[in-house]
């Protein structure tokens, strides 16, 4: 019953949205009240559980939303975009500009979050669209696939090297990180060709922004400034993540975690920033914060409803009845991969955070691995890959990654959906598939 009243949910959410024509924001709530009505939640705290979990996931990536869409706007009024992409397209070629923005994501996608990733990114894609003369939602869907494709599977990104830790195997991250990149390599290709395919004729939103092309001649600023905004919360936060997984002195880890934090990552990232304004540099900064304020007012709300859902569902006995039967059901090596990965999918499309899924469900396997012969650690880092990959089925309106994608490059939500969700789904199952040809090869 349980099961049935998230299904129904699920596809309320995408319904009411896209044919019944509702604001996400009130779709989102009221699957979120019917799951806990009908799953005999109290009545007298449901209210309570909505707000907190719109109240967790906010103090979680909301300033990151506003602080990602002010270094936005910097990139775009300072120029710095411009010389960002033509640094890119001179590497890989104006013909290539899809696999570009693949790779930059892929790469970037492996120490930050996919969503501050392309917030950060966003302003680049419009530049690279311009200058290449390729549809806007061709570069966009391609950089969400090469965010998305390390992001669940090469630590040190927390749904990954969470579920290392559940699984006992934080000794062998290295083991986990290089197994990841393998493995995300077919799903960085899919995505540069699912963009190429099937995202060059979407319909963009266009927004009031001006790409400012009278900049290009005027840019005469080192490359590293340019790239500074963006490569410098990647720095710090690789730096604090691997002071961790190195087990660097605690003193040095402390305050490697407090400047490698998203938050006072990207704060430094725009202080810095002022030096790209040779003139005028408070005001011309004020500006960018006004419009990058501007721009993430939907997205944030947006993100704080699919995080209500998603805390609505975790009261549920879901977890529980989901870790009975596998006890009660052992199988085979390669079905037990596929069991990981369909428990991590439900989790994922059910609730839509992947961290969450990869946490749950690594927590529900843990104690399963000795009896299903996963001892050795490539054993063990498979089953993280199995689970990783399930963690990437599929993102849709409970997601905060689906509107950050959506609301940042213009695309409705149906498109949004023939797009971003499918190529999510695509990636997860190419990637189990690597993962189990993996585990029958050794």
């Amino acid at each position: 019953m349980i099961i049935f009243v998230v299904v129904l949910a699920i596809v309320f959410i995408i319904v009411s949205s896209t044919w019944l024509k509702l604001h996400p924001l009130l779709g989102l709530l009221v699957a979120a009240l019917g799951v806990g009505i009908f799953t005999g939640l109290p009545v007298d705290k449901l209210a309570e559980t909505i707000g907190k979990g719109f109240g967790e996931l906010m103090s979680k990536i909301g300033l990151m939303v506003i602080l990602g869409c002010v270094i936005g706007a910097i990139l775009d009024k300072s120029g710095a975009a411009i010389k960002v992409a033509d640094i890119i397209l001179n590497l890989f070629g104006k013909k290539h500009p899809a696999f570009a923005m693949s790779v930059i994501g892929a790469i970037v996608g492996i120490p930050v979050f996919c969503d501050s990733g392309f917030i950060i990114l966003s302003k680049l894609n419009k530049i690279v669209a311009k200058k290449t003369n390729r549809p806007l939602g061709t570069i966009a869907i391609a950089l969400s696939g090469g965010l998305f494709a390390t992001h669940t599977l090469v630590p040190p990104t927390p749904g990954p090297l969470s579920a290392a830790g559940n699984l006992n195997i934080s000794d062998s991250v290295g083991l986990v990180i290089l197994v990841g990149l393998v493995v995300s390599i077919p799903s960085l290709f899919l995505s540069t060709w699912f963009a190429q395919k099937f995202a060059k004729n979407l319909d963009i939103t266009p927004d009031d922004e001006v790409i400012n092309d009278d900049l290009e001649e005027k840019i005469m600023m080192p490359a590293w400034k340019a790239f500074m905004p963006i490569l410098l919360p990647i720095l710090l936060i690789t730096i604090a993540s691997f002071a961790k997984i190195l087990h660097f002195p605690e003193g040095l880890t402390r305050w490697l975690s407090f400047f490698g934090s998203p938050l006072i990552s990207f704060l430094l990232a725009i202080f810095f920033s002022y030096s790209l304004f040779p003139e005028k540099p408070a005001e011309k900064m004020l500006s960018c914060f006004k419009s990058g304020i501007e721009h993430c007012g939907t997205t944030l709300v947006l993100v704080g409803a699919g995080g209500a859902f998603g805390a609505v569902l975790k009261e549920t006995p879901l977890k529980d009845m989901i870790s009975s039967w596998l006890i009660t059901n052992q199988t085979s090596g390669v079905v037990f991969l596929l069991i990981a990965f369909l428990v991590a999918a439900f989790f994922k499309t059910a609730q839509g955070s992947t961290t969450s899924s990869m946490v749950l469900t690594s927590g529900i396997l843990a104690p399963l691995t000795t009896s299903m012969g996963f001892t050795e650690p490539l054993d063990l880092t498979l089953l993280v890959m199995a689970v990783g990959s399930g963690a990437m089925t599929v993102s849709h309106a409970n997601d905060a990654w689906f509107w950050v994608v959506s609301q940042f490059t213009g695309l409705t939500q149906k498109d949004t959906y023939r797009t971003h969700t499918l190529l999510t789904g695509l990636q997860g199952i190419v990637s189990l598939i690597v993962t189990c040809l993996i585990y029958l090869i050794f």
